[in-house]
């Protein structure tokens, strides 16, 4: 785990250091994902380093796609594109914006932007394997605000229908939206039966231990008599890494002035020593 560790505070240091370059951003988003990137794209996905369109890859699509400040970093480290892309983040002309765009970006399987679509493309994905004969996986990541779009749930039960066994839906449940704690502006409680009843299986885990997360996520990837699509709660906190954003869920988006950038670094930083 000392690997994945490592990748996921590089994703977070490289998050305020690309934020920084655009001076607004979604630090909080990216932090509470930071350990499922990592997963996916350093343990559990099947992907091939400089090659982001090899036809056999697993696909990856994501709703909260403001998120992808932290996605960029990886894919550059995985050879998708030069790393001296990054130093361009969002000034005119780079490719790599603030929502992810797969028309300029290699590596970047859906572009997002609106909240609710991921799973719907996903699905579509997932189901084009019967015709291509492929036996890649498909995983779509969903922020816990998202499961407040209709659409989410009727791609839900048209995966369940089709039987889209390589689906695997994982929910970052953060407990936060841009307008506050997701349960006050609308309940989405109980996930977990909620996902059940729509024909999924469902598993449960704590989405910053590594041990479990990528445990958990291998095992789904590879089980191969499964006859349903599978979704993963992972429960996080929003801002994980850097304590002040932990406790200020008002980090969705914003710009650190110079003196907090320094605390966030040395804090993510002292986190792997």
């Amino acid at each position: 785990m000392t690997l994945l560790r490592g990748r996921a505070r590089f994703i977070r240091l490289e998050t305020v250091r690309l934020i920084e370059i655009a001076k607004t951003g979604h630090y909080s988003s990216v932090f509470s994902a930071a350990e499922l990137f990592a997963a996916l794209y350093y343990d559990v996905m099947r992907l091939k380093p400089g090659e982001p369109r090899w036809p056999s890859r697993d696909r990856f699509t994501i709703g909260k796609g403001h998120a992808a400040v932290g996605l960029f970093p990886i894919y550059a480290d995985l050879g998708f594109f030069p790393k001296t892309w990054l130093n361009d983040y969002t000034r005119l002309g780079s490719p790599l914006g603030d929502h992810p765009d797969m028309r300029k970006v290699p590596g970047v399987d859906f572009s997002s932007g609106s909240i609710g679509h991921a799973l719907s493309n996903g699905l579509g994905m997932a189901l084009a394997q019967r015709w291509t004969g492929e036996s890649y996986r498909v995983f779509c990541m969903m922020g816990d605000g998202e499961m407040q779009e209709g659409q989410v749930w009727e791609a839900a039960i048209s995966a369940a229908q089709h039987k889209a066994r390589s689906l695997i839906a994982i929910v970052d449940r953060n407990g936060y939206q841009l307008d506050g704690k997701v349960d006050d502006v609308m309940n989405i409680e109980p996930l977990a039966d909620k996902w059940r009843a729509f024909g999924w299986e469902v598993h449960e885990v704590d989405g910053h231990d590594l041990a479990a997360t990528t445990e958990l996520l291998r095992r789904v990837r590879a089980d191969d008599e499964r006859q349903k699509p599978c979704c993963v709660i992972a429960r996080t906190v929003k801002g994980k890494g850097v304590s002040y954003m932990e406790e200020e869920p008002g980090w969705h988006l914003g710009y650190l002035h110079p003196s907090d950038a320094q605390a966030a670094i040395a804090e993510i930083t002292a986190e792997g020593k």
